[in-house]
């Protein structure tokens, strides 16, 4: 955080109780350098549960100077998260045991109460260390703090850019507050109408569908990989590979589902394409596991933080399925259809959320109306994470809205990423107010850039602005 500016924002834990018990939120600022101020924006990275204070930096160095100048750059980790007090961490265990976790796709029913169980005890520890704290998460409240941040920071409007998650906190805070709105863009656009149940549903669907493109890509670069000449001789050679961890993971730490999650990383983007095809290969071809173990990343502290705070927002946003024959038969349909890289390890992520100790209410309302300015919708139209529907549905919702498509595009996150045809008209937003014209479906195409090479890893886009990959 060097060469932000540090400030503590003390809010309410419950907003019924306005002067009751307070919860500290830590934010940041990059402060403008030009002689007349745009106002503050606001910054979101998504999760929920995505650190924030490091943007302002990433921000200020990404943009044009002279964009960059006339705003202050507001970073802040959201109630909950990372240095905001009280900052929630539940059973470690649960997603870093300190040796191979269970496979998540079930061999049996015994296999598959056995991961319940865990997911139960995770939502249990939860319960036990924040009870107070659950009932008040959620997306409606995290709109209220950032309200809050609006008043310390003096500003009678906001500006403000989100990524993923952050596209639905920003979409309900232009619903709650739309005299408050000045600019806004949102980024790889959640579908109000999924939230959340449902949109996890769509995301194995969607996963799919990537994981299959990045085993084709590696099926054409076969002369570098020897992994196979198809995507279902790609396909082979991972569940191979994943069988072999099964049976002996890989230092006792590396078994298939960690492996799965190595490969969730190349469904969310290319950034790290050429890097995993090379451990696969080199672990399938030459039996060399150091790529592999070099691929592996355990959970640390702030990926436990944040799923901590995914599981209380999403939990309490909106009612989840507490009947788990719902669950399991709506994951075994889709493993059925095919669907099976994401569909048991996405129920596990979210299964918590079926023990929850505190019920989830009605999902925020997200509509605009004609009185609000512009907002810019930004999306890449193959992105797995928040597949395309969710843009178009919060592009009619919103009638103000302009829709940037990346056509191709299959990155989540495309602002600050190199697209220049989006960064161009990101910037021209940002900089005078000024969107595209107004059409039916999207208001401006950018055609995706090409397929990674095989010979290094891509670099990430310059913001490093995503939410982290689980």
């Amino acid at each position: 955080l060097k060469g932000l500016q540090c400030a503590s924002l003390r809010v309410p834990l419950d907003y019924a109780r306005p002067h009751g018990e307070k919860i500290t939120l830590e934010l940041t600022r990059a402060r403008h350098t030009a002689s007349k101020s745009q106002g503050a924006v606001l910054l979101n990275r998504g999760g929920p549960g995505a650190h924030g204070r490091d943007m302002p930096a990433l921000f200020k160095s990404a943009l044009p100077k002279k964009v960059a100048a006339s705003y202050d750059w507001i970073g802040f980790d959201a109630r909950g998260v990372g240095a905001s007090k009280p900052s929630l961490i539940c059973d470690p265990s649960y997603q870093n045991p300190g040796r191979a976790r269970p496979d998540t796709i079930p061999a049996n029913e015994r296999e598959e109460r056995a991961w319940m169980a865990r997911a139960k005890a995770y939502a249990d520890d939860c319960a036990k260390k924040y009870r107070k704290v659950l009932p008040h998460m959620g997306t409606a409240n995290w709109a209220r703090d950032m309200d809050e941040i609006r008043k310390a920071l003096g500003q009678e409007k906001l500006n403000y850019v989100g990524y993923s998650y952050g596209t639905y906190l920003g979409a309900v805070y232009a619903t709650m507050f739309p005299g408050r709105v000045r600019r806004m863009v949102l980024d790889s656009v959640v579908r109000p109408s999924g939230v959340w149940y449902q949109n996890n549903l769509d995301q194995n669907v969607a996963f799919e569908k990537r994981i299959r493109a990045y085993f084709a890509w590696i099926a054409r670069h076969h002369k570098t990989y020897r992994l196979g000449e198809s995507e279902r001789q790609v396909s082979a050679a991972y569940a191979k590979v994943r069988a072999r961890l099964k049976a002996k993971p890989l230092g006792g730490k590396i078994g298939p589902s960690e492996l799965d999650d190595i490969f969730l990383a190349d469904g969310y983007a290319d950034y790290s394409w050429a890097a995993h095809a090379k451990a696969l290969s080199a672990y399938a071809v030459k039996r060399d596991a150091r790529p592999l173990r070099k691929a592996f990343q355990p959970p640390g502290r702030l990926d436990q933080n944040n799923y901590a705070v995914y599981n209380a927002v999403q939990c309490r946003d909106t009612p989840w399925p507490r009947d788990w024959s719902r669950w399991h038969a709506d994951a075994e349909r889709l493993y059925r259809d095919g669907y099976r890289f994401e569909t048991w390890s996405n129920t596990w992520y979210n299964a918590p959320c079926a023990f929850w100790p505190v019920t989830g209410g009605e999902p925020p309302r997200v509509q605009g109306t004609g009185s609000l300015p512009p907002i810019l919708l930004v999306h890449a139209s193959e992105d797995a994470a928040t597949p395309y529907p969710g843009a178009l549905e919060t592009h009619r919702r919103f009638p103000t809205s302009r829709l940037i498509v990346q056509a191709g595009g299959h990155n989540h996150g495309v602002t600050l990423s190199g697209d220049r045809c989006v960064d161009r008209a990101v910037v021209a937003y940002l900089g005078s107010g000024r969107v595209p014209a107004s059409r039916t479906g999207p208001d401006t195409e950018c055609a995706a850039g090409p397929a990674p090479k095989p010979a290094k890893a891509k670099k990430r886009g310059r913001a490093e602005h995503a939410a982290p990959p689980r």
